[in-house]
């Protein structure tokens, strides 16, 4: 589902809340599981937000990641010689493509992305989003995408949510579902 709407309209903070980063109201369930039934910790492995701008805490990228997947590295342009750069050399969109590396690590089972691209030229942009796609395919799970870009909206989701003001409206959006004998698929 895309998530859009104008700057400071709470697109970010709604994420943060079904993360259960923020106190909320209401229940906030992932398949049968409560957020509230486990710890925090916990709810976020299995929820994971990659931020709008991610957080690092040591100084070279390798101490973030506790092994090296060649695979997820190389599909958003990394060699295992980014494990020894440091973090303060790194542009924005290199660490926006690594936290994306970090978040997929884990595994998660919902993911909450907050402007995952905004900081991506447009072939980095495209190798996110392919990753992402990919492994919301091969693992199943739902995704809350926010961004200002309908067009990316269109591309890599299903469902538009749009928050304003005074309402929301829910759309249907991407490419128009092929017929096959007059079925829907």
């Amino acid at each position: 589902m895309g998530l859009t709407g104008p700057s400071g309209i709470g697109k970010s903070v709604l994420l943060k809340a079904l993360a259960d980063m923020l106190p909320h109201q209401g229940d906030i369930f992932l398949g049968d599981i409560e957020s509230q039934t486990i710890a925090a910790q916990q709810w976020r492995r299995k929820v994971a937000l990659l931020p709008a701008e991610s957080q690092w805490w040591c100084e070279t990228v390798g101490e973030h990641f506790p092994m090296f997947d060649d695979v997820l590295f190389a599909h958003l342009g990394f060699q295992k010689e980014v494990l020894d750069w440091q973090v303060s050399h790194l542009s924005s969109g290199e660490k926006q493509r690594l936290a994306c590396i970090r978040l997929l690590m884990n595994q998660p089972e919902a993911l909450l992305l907050d402007e995952p691209t905004a900081n991506l030229d447009h072939g980095n942009r495209a190798q996110l989003e392919l990753l992402i796609k990919d492994y919301q395919y091969e693992h199943q799970i739902p995704v809350i995408w926010i961004s200002h870009d309908k067009e990316q909206l269109n591309r890599v989701c299903q469902q538009l949510l749009t928050l304003n003001n005074s309402h929301y409206e829910v759309s249907l959006i991407g490419p128009e579902p092929a017929e096959e004998d007059g079925v829907l698929v």
